[in-house]
């Protein structure tokens, strides 16, 4: 399971074989029409929005890439992997109302509410999943794997959803995303966003070509290593708008992997994706966009000015590289790193629904402060007093 492309992704195989693959499934799930969104933006990197058809109506799913084909995959991907993550009728016998081996939902992060109340932890339904790390069985709640999810715990949400060539690539993305936004939460709850990225000697030629097209647009960005201590690179991009001044393009993207240039790719494409999106919700009245444009742009920029300011740089050289290029090495690789932080469980639940593998990676104990401000550990003073120390 060698990776046999790393220059704008991390796959064993090309996006374009990936596409031909995956491209018949979309009709399959619901989706209805895919539409390159990026022409509304002046930044010229591909993103893509999907339309699909679920349970709950019609939904959105968004895709990026410093390329065309990568970002089609992207969002295919990203359809898929909702698809799967739903609820549905078949799923009832999946699930327990006792498990044999529960995992302890304190370390799920649970809203401070939740803690103080007890009683409110009754009636919860469980799934089966697999401990990467201890090798054994063990059973999750189910609010924290599907999604949506109407459970008792906090809200559901799509963290550590992934989709992949092959099982081992699926679950290497979900773990990645769950360890990225733990490293975003850590860097928002700490304030400790002060520490910029050179990437003047990257070697990834997409490195440059994506900056020389935030350059053109006139659209100033900053990269943050937002690295936790996990110590697996993560990376925060972000960007402002003196052009058109909409406070709503104040956009952050953040991306994690083994590879720090692959981490600054994905920061920066996600970037693209979310000014896209707030241009392109601008048309369908999206809430978020609506809110903050009546705050003025200069205000919103004070308030997030330790995003825009840095206090040390490091080389994007200098970052350490654990990228194997072998999936199983990879995972191995992840794993120790979380040993090593203090982390003893990976856990994955298996969600394929189609021909392409689907899981939910799930790391007990990690912050999600980043995706929902209810939920704060009761260990984060400690983490955060570690990392600065």
């Amino acid at each position: 399971m060698e990776i046999v492309e790393s220059s704008e992704t991390y796959r064993i195989c090309h996006p374009r074989e990936t596409w031909r693959r995956v491209s018949p499934i979309l009709s399959e799930i619901g989706v209805k029409g895919m539409e390159r969104i990026d022409h509304l933006d002046r930044l010229g990197i591909p993103v893509y929005a999907l339309e699909r058809i679920s349970g709950e109506g019609v939904v959105y799913h968004l895709g990026k890439g410093p390329t065309d084909i990568q970002a089609k995959v992207s969002g295919a991907m990203e359809a898929i992997e909702r698809y799967s993550a739903e609820l549905k009728p078949e799923d009832k016998e999946r699930l327990k109302d006792r498990p044999e081996n529960p995992l302890d939902i304190r370390e799920l992060v649970l809203p401070l509410g939740v803690y103080r109340s007890p009683g409110s932890r009754g009636g919860i339904r469980w799934i089966e999943g697999f401990d990467l790390i201890k090798e054994c069985t063990v059973e999750v709640p189910a609010e924290s794997v599907f999604h949506p999810y109407r459970g008792k715990l906090f809200r559901s949400n799509t963290n550590g959803i992934a989709s992949g060539n092959n099982l081992h690539e699926a679950i290497l993305h979900g773990a990645l995303e769950v360890i990225e936004r733990d490293a975003w939460s850590i860097a928002e709850l700490s304030g400790n966003t002060y520490r910029r990225i050179d990437v003047e000697g990257a070697k990834n030629p997409l490195i440059h070509e994506l900056l020389e097209r935030f350059e053109s647009a006139s659209v100033n960005v900053v990269l943050k290593d937002l690295t936790s201590d996990v110590g697996i690179p993560t990376v925060g991009a972000v960007c402002d708008e003196e052009v058109w001044r909409d406070p709503a393009l104040l956009c952050i993207g953040v991306g994690c992997h083994l590879h720090p240039e692959i981490a600054v790719i994905r920061a920066l494409t996600e970037v693209a994706q979310s000014r896209s999106t707030q241009l392109h919700n601008r048309r369908k009245a999206a809430v978020r966009g609506s809110i903050v444009r009546k705050v003025d742009y200069e205000r919103i920029k004070r308030i997030h000015r330790r995003w825009y300011e840095w206090r040390e740089t490091v080389k994007i050289e200098d970052m350490e590289n654990f990228a194997s290029y072998n999936l199983k090495r990879d995972l191995e690789r992840v794993k120790e790193r979380l040993l090593e932080a203090g982390f003893d469980k990976l856990i994955y639940v298996d969600l394929k629904r189609t021909e392409v593998d689907t899981v939910r990676v799930i790391i007990p104990r990690m912050e999600v402060y980043s995706i929902d401000r209810d939920r704060i550990s009761p260990w984060i003073k400690e983490r955060i007093k570690r990392i600065r120390g």
